[in-house]
């Protein structure tokens, strides 16, 4: 039944006002520094990666598994689905009169996650990045989106501020609306040496707070997790538990995660997701934004598969940072995987960056590349729409992004996905993104700009 993607396919852009609405590009003088060397984002196994591996093959024996196809068909929360238009135009225009007009395909929360200011929506992956048939299975087609707990900044004094409940990402089905929320967790080792799990933290001690989460990418089995301060964390589709149809498991009370007393609690949410690995960065760790010899922010990640399959992650730097607005950088994905295809998790092994640029503006939330071009989403505050970039044709030794063209975004864009032969029809396919902020939210697809022969 591999009809469903094709159905919203668009016969003709010129109805949208493509190019209507935009700004033009501004490149920005680049920062008088070394040119960047690609050996600066090199990453490495973390130490952690065989015992990570071990705790979860002990969790395998305590809880049962669910496949994506299970957590599509249990969703649980139904948003709108609108094709051809936004569908909360809170996130698609601003009181200067932006507006984003350019919207593909558009999926809302429903009311309680639109409003929410417990989470924020960051990171946007699709089956377009995690297979190349962009087909799970039979008939699946999801959009996945990651959220943070932000509930200590929050300033809502509801019971729950005091609980960090890490990252959760949204499992959804873009032409439905129906979705269900999947727990991420750290799996750990209890004091009575049985196999547990904490949720997602800066640090998996003490009382750090939740991990950010910024962007994903969904490659294959795996699951790759942007970590702000170190690289990747990475996750499984095959290793998803099902705490309802475990003898040991419970949803019943929402502040508890972990074993207890033998029994197996994820906040409250069906289903958890243990992390298997994660990558680190090699260089010094400096103040981000300020130096080009350091590791930059992870802020958020994308893909390319454009030719050899590349990951590619950047930093977020703010108009406050004067000259510096942030890197980007390229690594071949299958570099962290081994030819048995698992990740791997050898220490003394480096997986190797073979492109990284400077960016030519601030703010900027999302990055794919595709075809020697590189994509940038910029936010611009709560109030005002964002701009999505598009870079002209670079080689991997450019020291810095030049913008071609530009045009407006949602309120608020974060992380992006590309869905090449997407939802509008054009051979460059789409782009997908999520707007974050409360009551302004909505996960859409737009078509970039077309670009001259």
């Amino acid at each position: 039944m591999r009809t469903r993607r094709r159905g919203v396919v668009v016969a003709g852009l010129a109805a949208l006002g493509l190019l209507t609405g935009l700004t033009p590009a501004h490149t920005a003088p680049s920062p008088a520094d070394p040119t960047l060397d690609p050996a600066n984002f090199e990453l490495r196994p973390n130490a952690m990666g065989d015992e990570l591996g071990d705790r979860v093959a002990r969790l395998d024996n305590e809880l049962p598994r669910a496949g994506v196809g299970r957590i599509l068909a249990d969703a649980n929360r139904q948003g709108r689905v609108d094709t051809y238009r936004a569908c909360n135009d809170d996130a698609a225009r601003d009181d200067g009169g932006g507006v984003l007009r350019t919207v593909i395909h558009s999926v809302c929360f429903n009311s309680g996650d639109n409003a929410t200011k417990l989470w924020y929506p960051q990171g946007v992956t699709t089956i377009a990045d995690a297979q190349d048939d962009k087909y799970w299975g039979a008939d699946n087609q999801p959009v996945l989106i990651s959220w943070y707990d932000s509930s200590k900044k929050d300033g809502v004094d509801n019971g729950e501020d005091g609980i960090e409940k890490g990252v959760r990402v949204s499992f959804l089905d873009p032409f439905t609306g129906r979705y269900r929320h999947v727990l991420l967790v750290y799996p750990t080792i209890n004091s009575y040496d049985n196999p547990s799990y904490m949720t997602l933290r800066t640090e998996q001690v003490g009382e750090a707070n939740s991990l950010h989460g910024g962007g994903i990418v969904w490659y294959g089995n795996f699951l790759y997790v942007a970590d702000t301060g170190r690289g990747f964390r990475v996750f499984d589709m095959r290793h998803i538990y099902d705490l309802s149809a475990a003898d040991n498991g419970s949803t019943a009370d929402r502040d508890l995660v972990g074993r207890r007393s033998g029994v197996y609690h994820g906040h409250g949410y069906r289903y958890v997701m243990p992390q298997v690995a994660s990558w680190t960065v090699t260089a010094a760790k400096g103040e981000r934004c300020t130096t080009n010899d350091e590791a930059m922010a992870f802020s958020y990640a994308g893909l390319d598969r454009s030719g050899l399959d590349h990951m590619v992650a950047g930093e977020y730097c703010n108009h406050s940072d004067s000259e510096v607005w942030g890197r980007v950088a390229a690594w071949p994905i299958a570099g962290s995987v081994g030819n048995d295809g698992e990740q791997i998790t050898d220490t003394g092994y480096r997986w190797q960056a073979d492109a990284a640029h400077k960016l030519p503006v601030s703010n900027i939330q999302g990055a794919v590349r595709f075809n020697d071009r590189w994509y940038l989403s910029q936010s611009r505050g709560a109030n005002t729409v964002g701009m999505l970039y598009q870079s002209s044709t670079t080689s991997p030794s450019a020291e810095m992004l030049q913008t071609e063209t530009a045009q407006n975004a949602s309120i608020g864009p974060e992380d992006l996905s590309h869905w090449e032969d997407g939802f509008g029809g054009t051979t460059l396919g789409d782009m997908w993104t999520v707007a974050e902020h409360p009551g302004k939210r909505m996960v859409y697809s737009t078509v970039p700009t077309p670009l001259a022969d």
